[in-house]
């Protein structure tokens, strides 16, 4: 089972999404790291299908962003 990500993590992601929208920073990091963190509460979570959905969808926006950076 994979290992949820911690409080402290998902502090420090929101503390990268306030500091990305305050500067207009790229937000495709901040869509990757979005990812990451959803697909691990899914594969924490193995019989939320919702879960999996919602880290599906996070990473094709993710994985888009980053093809449409280049």
């Amino acid at each position: 089972m994979s290992r949820k990500p911690s409080i402290a993590e998902i502090g420090a992601f929101l503390g990268h999404l306030k500091a990305t929208r305050d500067n207009n920073d790229d937000a495709v990091p901040l869509l990757a790291e979005k990812a990451d963190l959803l697909e691990r509460i899914a594969r924490a979570n193995p019989h939320d299908r919702d879960a999996a959905q919602l880290a599906r969808e996070a990473r094709a926006a993710a994985d888009r962003a980053q093809r449409n950076s280049r």
